[in-house]
């Protein structure tokens, strides 16, 4: 038998726990059970009975049926035909539910697949989300989900609070180790602590479980994370976004895929497996994105192989790869101008990054073991905020 997820567990109960209740549903369009259904499917007909009572349902970044691009301004709010439900947005005007939204709502369901990185905004809307409710004294129950890239290993820099935004509201490292009920609590003790939570655990889940290990079906979160593969590279490759590379949006396997029209992807792939990162090789392309940045244009650079899941590091690799760029095309490679994610001061990788420090080393070319070093003194702080919240074994 295969891992249960929140939803499954709630529906074997017959959704005993909502019925009676005036609730809010966070949800997009991963929130499905282990037969492929979704949310709201399953509710709408308690809905229709008056069992219970759907007030909103609340759609986060790229829409509720994921149907947006990156950084795309949602609609405010609309009746959905199909359901008769009012549809509102998180990843528009409001970020944070308004008491207008949470009107008539007792009870807040949230229900979202993460894909394990902080810069990932799913898990601030629920942090917002959190607040709102905790403001409103509406409960929000969590329904838990796997973190699809596991949930023994965290990597990377510790969000500096003075970097602070919608990719990263408040300290975590860039692969957080978190499922979306473990980031759930962590929030609540540590920031909104007179919210009413209650997390629905999975049954069956294990640290060590990757996505392929739980035997659940895979839903694209976002129209960029197609498959797990792509989550497994997305902490470290993410950061391509703050650059002047294609990280392969426009193409099949965003993230999976880089390159610019200016590299050599051949002899970038070359210098990258000499390094001999772990758990990954580097095969050279050409590729075309059909939009996004290069579009139209014949790119050079990598496809990304995870060859070994636990050696693997995606943050570490990035770092690597993006020295290579600049050790190989210092005049061409170029960091991204503001704004990003609705922020106009700071440069986009420092947003992401989540320090001013880090994007320097970078582009200095500082050894690769100066920065492991930094890092490991970074993921020990974290690894003492992460232990104290976490709910499977």
């Amino acid at each position: 038998m295969g891992v249960l997820t929140g939803l499954d567990v709630l529906q074997k109960e017959d959704f005993s726990l909502l019925r009676g209740k005036s609730i809010g549903v966070l949800c997009h369009q991963a929130t499905i059970n282990s037969r492929y259904q979704h949310l709201i499917d399953l509710l709408l007909p308690l809905h229709k009975r008056g069992d219970l009572q759907i007030t909103a349902v609340y759609g986060p970044q790229h829409g509720l049926w994921g149907h947006t691009q990156d950084n795309m301004i949602e609609w405010e709010g609309y009746r959905d035909e199909r359901t008769g439900l009012m549809i509102y947005s998180l990843y528009g005007k409001h970020r944070k539910p308004t008491p207008e939204m949470l009107r008539n709502v007792e009870l807040m369901v949230v229900d979202m697949q993460d894909v394990g990185a902080r810069y990932y905004t799913f898990i601030w809307t629920l942090a917002l989300t959190m607040e709102a409710c905790q403001e409103e004294g509406i409960p929000v129950m969590v329904l838990d989900r796997p973190n699809p890239i596991g949930g023994k290993h965290f990597e990377g820099t510790l969000l500096n609070p003075e970097y602070a935004s919608f990719v990263g509201l408040h300290p975590i490292a860039q692969r957080h180790g978190f499922t979306m009920g473990e980031i759930a609590h962590y929030f609540r003790n540590t920031f909104y602590n007179s919210v009413d939570l209650q997390v629905i655990r999975m049954e069956g889940w294990k640290r060590e479980f990757h996505f392929p290990e739980t035997g659940l079906p895979w839903a694209m979160p976002s129209p960029n994370i197609p498959v797990y593969d792509t989550a497994l590279v997305y902490p470290g490759m993410c950061l391509l976004e703050a650059t002047n590379l294609s990280e392969g949006r426009g193409t099949t396997r965003p993230f999976e895929i880089f390159g610019a029209p200016w590299l050599d992807g051949w002899k970038l792939a070359e210098s990258l497996n000499q390094l001999q990162l772990p758990g990954v090789y580097f095969r050279p392309i050409q590729f075309m994105p059909t939009f996004h940045k290069h579009a139209n244009q014949i790119c050079e650079g990598c496809f990304i192989h995870v060859t070994d899941r636990e050696t693997f590091r995606p943050v570490r690799t990035t770092l690597a790869l993006l020295q290579e760029v600049i050790r190989q095309q210092p005049e061409k490679f170029q960091w991204k101008n503001p704004p990003y994610e609705y922020e106009f001061e700071k440069l986009p990788i420092e947003i992401l990054l989540g320090n001013g420090w880090l994007h320097r080393w970078i582009e200095e070319l500082r050894p690769l073991s100066e920065i492991e070093e930094r890092l490991r003194e970074e993921e020990t702080q974290y690894e003492k905020i992460r232990k104290e919240h976490l709910l499977y074994q």
